[in-house]
């Protein structure tokens, strides 16, 4: 399956949007914009939901990568259109709740997620990254979280968000600060998972996608609620009870990646798991 086409945007006008291409069970995202450095639109923010919703549902995808067009990740929020991302001079701000909707809905997307990051990560750059399972970063990649630079207040979901990831003391230094950090700096904080050279990024990443996509997304998908529940848990978040753990036992049991699993090993060959979360809309039984 391929499918490469760009979402609210015409590439060869020029226009800023979200390229789409799906092949080998990964699908990637491409920030648009090249331009402005990838800079997210409020269009942009508010097409990436949509989108996630589709590629949820598609029992072909099982791995998902968000990378930017040409030589940057995404420097942030495309200054051109700030005033009505923050709701500038009015009761608005309707653009930072799609920033954090859309921000949300990646951090909830029920299959593995890496950010394959070069050049900038900047601002909403950032926000996408950290939404993401893994991050990945070509040595020479700067990140930076600039609202203090402007004087605006960073999402709380935002922030809880990175301080799960770097701590808060990290978090303070980039949000103080708005200084932009390297890859080295990046990697000590726990921003990143790996570094690679620049020239084998796209490759480093590839290659990971396919090993997820190998994988059992049954466990996959499990494990990731189950580190969303044990991080909420962590600051007082409510216990789901016994009801989800007996969902996934349940699903252990009777989805078949189980046996599947079992079977390969004992033929030695690989196994061809087959599990697929419900789509959007359709709630497991807890």
């Amino acid at each position: 399956m391929a499918d490469d086409r760009t979402l609210g945007g015409d590439r060869a006008a020029g226009r800023p949007g979200l390229g789409l291409d799906v092949a080998g069970g990964t699908a990637t995202i491409r920030i648009d914009n090249p331009a402005k450095r990838n800079a997210m639109t409020v269009r942009m923010w508010r097409e990436l939901p949509v989108l996630l919703d589709r590629l949820a549902a598609d029992p072909r995808v099982r791995v998902l990568v968000l990378t930017g067009a040409g030589d940057t990740f995404c420097a942030g929020a495309d200054i051109g259109s700030l005033d009505e991302l923050l709701g500038v001079g009015g009761d608005g701000g309707d653009g930072q709740i799609a920033a954090v909707v859309a921000e949300t809905a990646l951090a909830a997307f029920p299959k593995p997620t890496i950010a394959e990051i070069r050049g900038h990560c900047v601002g909403g750059g950032c926000q996408l990254a950290v939404a993401c399972d893994l991050r990945i970063a070509a040595d020479g990649t700067r990140f930076g979280i600039p609202p203090a630079r402007l004087g605006v207040v960073y999402p709380l979901p935002t922030t809880r968000r990175l301080v799960e990831l770097v701590g808060p003391a990290a978090a303070k230094y980039l949000l103080y600060s708005a200084e932009l950090v390297d890859t080295a700096h990046a990697a000590r904080i726990g921003l990143v998972d790996e570094v690679v050279p620049a020239d084998r990024l796209a490759d480093r990443v590839r290659a990971l996608a396919a090993t997820l996509a190998e994988r059992s997304l049954l466990t996959q998908s499990a494990a990731k609620e189950y580190v969303a529940l044990a991080s909420a848990a962590r600051h007082g978040g409510a216990d789901p009870g016994a009801g989800r753990v007996a969902y996934w036992e349940r699903e252990m049991r009777t989805a078949g990646d189980l046996a599947e699993g079992v079977a390969a090993f004992h033929e030695r060959r690989a196994p061809r798991f087959t599990w697929n979360p419900p789509g959007p809309g359709q709630t497991p039984a807890g």
